[in-house]
């Protein structure tokens, strides 16, 4: 397996989606993709069709006018989970939608993701919540209303494709200076979740790249522990992680 994990892999803010080159992603994913991949998007709101069929199009829209010719694609989601393991054996390019990481948790260990994806081949790419729940144990960092409160579930078992956990969007939450419950995301909350855990924390353009000779971070990333924050890589760089 080649593994991407992404923020976003596209540059933030432009419309329509437009693939990134920081960090030598474009030139990467494309390196490593056949000329025509078959594409499998994994929802992560397998229930919401509509949402999902427009960010997969967009998604589809922004591989294609970046050159990567991804016009066979297909959608996982409730109304293909029974079709599941052949879908990813049809795959070359499975793409890991963003979205919210518990209901797409809850997905993937439902159509047991992990499972069908021991052995696999061909090249996966997470974006946002695609990306969180690509790690062993998956931080769900609060997002929505009433996910501040203690009662909330902040840890699931995941795919298991990296042992890091990735808090993506970084520069947005900070631009926007972003609350749940009215209690800013990372000075408040996900600091406090820091307390005996390590997140890594990547703004758009940042991934994490994973082959069979390569395990390494490009670009700025950040890394938050036991309530503590501190920058690991600026912009152009990279961590080996090997």
């Amino acid at each position: 397996m080649t593994l991407f994990l992404t923020s976003s892999p596209c540059v933030y803010k432009h419309s329509p989606a437009t693939l990134t080159e920081a960090n030598g992603f474009l030139l990467r994913i494309r390196s490593k993709l056949p000329p025509k991949p078959n594409t499998l998007f994994v929802a992560s709101s397998p229930a919401d069709h509509a949402r999902t069929d427009f960010y997969c199009g967009d998604m589809a829209g922004a591989f294609l006018r970046a050159g990567i010719d991804v016009s066979g694609w297909q959608i996982l989601d409730d109304l293909t989970a029974d079709r599941a393991r052949e879908l990813i054996a049809w795959a070359d390019f499975i793409v890991l939608m963003g979205g919210h990481v518990p209901t797409q948790n809850e997905f993937f260990n439902r159509i047991g993701l992990k499972r069908l994806l021991s052995g696999y081949p061909g090249v996966v790419m997470g974006i946002s919540a695609g990306t969180m729940n690509a790690a062993a144990t998956v931080y769900a960092q609060p997002e929505e209303d009433g996910e501040s409160a203690p009662s909330f579930r902040r840890f699931y078992t995941g795919l298991g494709l990296t042992e890091l956990n990735i808090c993506p969007h970084y520069q947005e939450v900070i631009e926007k200076n972003m609350t749940v419950d009215g209690k800013p995301i990372y000075p408040d909350l996900t600091a406090a979740d820091s307390m005996g855990h390590t997140f890594h924390i990547f703004p758009d353009g940042t991934y994490l790249y994973r082959d069979e000779t390569e395990y390494a971070i490009y670009g700025e990333c950040l890394r938050m522990k036991d309530g503590i924050l501190e920058l690991l890589s600026e912009d152009g760089e990279h961590i080996d992680l090997k």
